[in-house]
């Protein structure tokens, strides 16, 4: 070691840019697959990394939870595991489109042709607009494109701010949710999965999202408090004998009415069961009938059946077989033509001043011509209430029937939903309690998988459908690719045994044009890393993965999507371990999103503290555990980069200190503080095993802390003297212990320990061999009495008003422990600058008195 290599003031400024380009030169955090393969799947520690969505800019919860497996991986790697850490891309979905639409100006309109010279109306600037009409409709092919164009500035950005954090990935291992591979990957498990039977379409109410005009699946859906009103409805008995009054949030559906329903034991209606009454307003006639789901105790406890008001509808819909009268359209608007059902002049004429409408606007005026016709009972009575929106919505879903492609999930197949529990109460959790969230989310589905989306920018679905000599879709007669010819586009390439020309036309074919859900892609994450049908050979050496890291709010979506295709397809859980992250709030416990206005973007604060310190932070935090972030007050990050500068001081004022050849560890202090160091390894890789990062954190800092603020200080005398007996012993402790903290400090402070580390030895810290207790024979009451009397003769000197320096010619130690003093009396007096110390036996340690030397007195 050259003093050259050690900087006059280590500072941690410019070492993440520093070692990220060692550690890519390097190929540092390469997938050795030739290791891999002489190893075996058992040398192998594989992770299904989330891939964070491409649209826009990650925040700092992503920080705080791809810190947590960083962490976890580089201590595997450490133990000698062969690590395989991909990184994804999520491109395609909702998100990305919507974020297309705002920064370029543009919209999808599918019926126009690609315009090769186009440029959008603006990029980013201050003209952009959410509003579809200041948005210039594109061709499918062209909006496309700038998806593309966007999500791959965005990755680049992505990937910029996840090399300043020191994420170890492997950055030769990436993929993109909607690159050729992965449809390839996507639509062959859909093949499969149609071939045996789990894949299926159907005509069906579909939750609906009128912005996105797309079917939304169960997984996505959020409650949100809305405003409300009941509306105190009569419905005319036929026999001229009075109204039934029902309480309705949704009289705009009262042209979809099709039954009236209550509880089969309310005696109040059981007299109207099997009855008919007519509606008011476009007096058509719809039969009252029971079952169990309708509540006495709410409203009237009478209800109307809309189709499609609520879940309940379609439930009750389903069940007591009636008629479907949706009138509301894709666009959310009621349509124009109203149910046959509706036969009076004047039925048909409040009909047409609805049709055309928002379902808001309808709703008023509904509202208004029951108020004429007297047929609507007082006032409405206004409430707050839970209402289903899509998770990335503005506006309620509402509820219309249209075709769709659904994945069995075990909502209506028991036997697949119990393998489906079986099968995670084979993986370990961390925390625990999170199984229980992924066990009530399963047993509580109430319908399979919709997996088709009526958007743009994704994997698009591979069948087409023969046409019959009308020219009309014959559902039942599916076509699809063979393997060898995926991927494949529908809507530009033709199916097996048909050619172009006959694309439309009677007896011809027609092309699916839906693409699936993101999450029918995400759910392939590690057969999209791992190689699967792609690269047999890797996928053997990492499936099923060892670990998935996630956020607590998408077990419902990705991990059980995850999970259920594996089961479908290898009838296996697709990792061993799942780890999942606690939210980020604000100061005010409030979970940090982008419709909150409270996220915090990390960059600002990786560049203000660096990224030790923010590292340091999220790993603070156990798994499950949400964590307050006040960026205006970050305690904890300024802790972390206290920490890590001490390393780096600490680390030079170690090596100071010459190793002698022949040295070896003989004085009691230094013994008990190795073997106290010991223990420190044996807890901190215990918790790491654990995935308890935060506790071998919190073990290997308190020690750290003990052993600069009074080992290093007890034992810098002997270490600097070279004619005491005990320097080499000293300076050799020193080392050890400085050596085994790096490797402990190296997967939180990865970049001031890589630093250090840099400085007294070749290669890596992070392809060190993690630290094995060195089997010191020390006693660590010797440290820990030391260290208690050291504290009392501080405290001694401050009350006494004088310098931690000044001379003490007698100082009276009281202790518990006066025989393992005595073992350390020589560095005690040195540190104290005492010249002679009197031990007494005591039940507990203190200075009890010091008399200071003449010269200071």
């Amino acid at each position: 070691m050259s003093d050259a290599q050690i900087p006059d003031k280590p500072v941690l400024e410019g070492l993440e840019a520093k070692w990220d380009a060692a550690w890519t030169a390097a190929g540092t955090y390469d997938f050795d697959r030739a290791k891999a393969a002489e190893v075996g799947r058992a040398g192998v520690f594989s992770v299904d990394t989330p891939p964070p969505t491409a649209s826009g800019s990650l925040h700092i919860g992503h920080v705080f939870s791809y810190t947590h497996t960083d962490v976890k991986v580089r201590f595997e790697r450490m133990r000698g595991k062969t690590v395989f850490y991909p990184m994804g891309w999520d491109d395609n979905g909702l998100p990305t489109e919507r974020r297309v639409q705002n920064y370029y100006g543009v919209r999808c309109d599918p019926s126009l042709p690609y315009d090769e010279d186009f440029t959008p109306p603006f990029e980013g600037g201050d003209n952009k607009s959410s509003k579809a009409a200041d948005q210039r409709p594109i061709s499918r092919r062209n909006f496309i494109e700038l998806c593309e164009k966007l999500t791959a500035e965005d990755e680049k950005a992505f990937e910029a701010l996840w090399r300043d954090l020191g994420l170890s990935v492997d950055w030769t291992q990436t993929y993109r949710t909607i690159s050729n591979d992965t449809i390839r990957t996507s639509q062959s498990a859909f093949l499969q999965n149609l071939e045996r039977g789990e894949a299926y379409q159907a005509l069906a109410p579909t939750l609906w999202d009128v912005d996105f005009r797309s079917a939304i699946a169960q997984a996505e859906l959020e409650d949100r408090d809305q405003p409300a009103a009941y509306h105190r409805l009569g419905f005319h008995k036929v026999d001229g004998s009075g109204d039934v009054h029902i309480e309705t949030t949704r009289p705009e559906l009262l042209a979809a009415c099709v039954a009236l329903v209550a509880h089969p034991d309310d005696e109040r209606y059981q007299p109207l069961f099997g009855t008919t009454v007519r509606t008011p307003l476009f007096d058509v006639e719809v039969p009252v009938l029971a079952h169990p789901l309708a509540q006495p105790d709410k409203g009237s406890g009478i209800a109307m059946i809309c189709t499609f008001g609520d879940v309940t509808d379609i439930i009750w819909w389903r069940e007591l077989d009636l008629p479907n009268r949706t009138i509301i359209g894709k666009d959310g608007r009621i349509v124009a033509e109203a149910p046959d059902v509706i036969e009076t002049d004047a039925a048909k004429a409040a009909y047409a001043e609805l049709a055309g409408k928002t379902v808001f606007s309808a709703k008023k005026r509904v509202v208004e011509l029951l108020q004429e016709s007297g047929e609507m009972e007082g006032d409405p009575r206004p409430f707050t209430h839970a209402v289903k929106f899509f998770e990335k919505g503005d506006r309620p879903l509402e509820i219309v029937s249209t075709r769709q492609w659904y994945l069995r999930n075990g909502a209506r197949d028991e036997s697949l939903r119990d393998r489906l529990i079986e099968l995670g109460c084979e993986i370990s959790w961390h925390p625990d309690f999170m199984r229980v969230r992924y066990e009530n989310w399963t047993n509580g589905l109430t319908g399979d998988w919709l997996v088709s989306r009526q958007r743009f920018f994704g994997v698009p679905i591979p069948v087409w459908y023969g046409l019959d000599e009308n020219g009309d879709r014959d559902y039942a007669h599916v076509l699809t690719p063979d393997a060898a010819s995926l991927p494949v586009d529908p809507t530009t390439d033709v199916p097996p045994g048909y050619t172009e020309d006959q694309r439309g036309v009677p007896g011809g074919f027609d092309a699916e044009r839906d693409i699936f859900d993101t999450w029918a892609t995400s759910s392939l994450t590690p057969q999209l890393a791992g190689g699967w049908q792609r690269d047999e050979d890797l996928w053997k050496l990492v499936a099923p993965f060892d670990l998935r890291p996630q956020g607590q709010d998408i077990i419902r979506t990705w991990l059980f999507s995850t999970l259920l295709r594996s089961a479908l397809q290898d009838d296996r859980a697709p990792w061993s371990d799942a780890a999942i992250s606690g939210f980020i709030v604000d100061p005010d416990r409030k979970k940090m999103s982008k419709s909150k206005g409270n996220v915090v973007t990390p960059a600002d604060v990786l560049h203000q503290h660096g990224s030790d310190a923010v590292r340091y932070w999220a790993a603070s935090s156990r798994l499950g555990t949400d964590a307050a972030f006040d960026p205006q007050n970050p305690t904890q990050i300024k802790i972390g980069r206290r920490l890590a500068i001490k390393i780096l001081n600490a680390a030079k004022f170690v090596l100071s200190f010459p190793v002698p050849d022949d040295a070896e560890v003989t004085h009691a202090l230094d013994a008990s503080m190795l073997a106290t160091l010991d223990q420190v390894v044996r807890d901190a890789t215990k918790a790491l095993d654990a995935y308890d990062h935060a506790r071998a954190l919190e073990i290997t800092e308190s020690f750290f802390w003990t052993f600069c603020d009074d080992y290093l200080e007890l034992v810098k005398e002997r270490a600097y003297d070279q004619t005491d007996v005990g320097q080499a012993s000293a300076a050799l402790s020193l080392r050890i212990a400085l050596s085994t903290l790096l490797r402990l400090f190296a997967p939180v402070v990865s970049f001031a320990s890589e630093e250090a580390w840099s400085w007294f030895n070749e290669g890596s810290v992070h392809h060190a061999e993690w630290p094995e207790p060195a089997g010191s024979s020390g006693d660590p009451a010797v440290l820990s009495a030391v260290g208690e009397a050291l504290v009392g003769i501080r405290r001694a000197k401050t009350e006494a008003k004088v310098s931690q320096k000044t001379v003490v010619a007698v100082a009276t130690v009281a202790s518990p422990h006066t025989a393992a003093l005595r073992l350390a009396e020589g560095d005690l007096k040195a540190v104290g600058r005492i010249e002679t110390i009197v031990f007494e036996d005591a039940e507990t340690t203190a200075v009890t008195g010091i008399e200071l030397a003449p010269q200071e007195a």
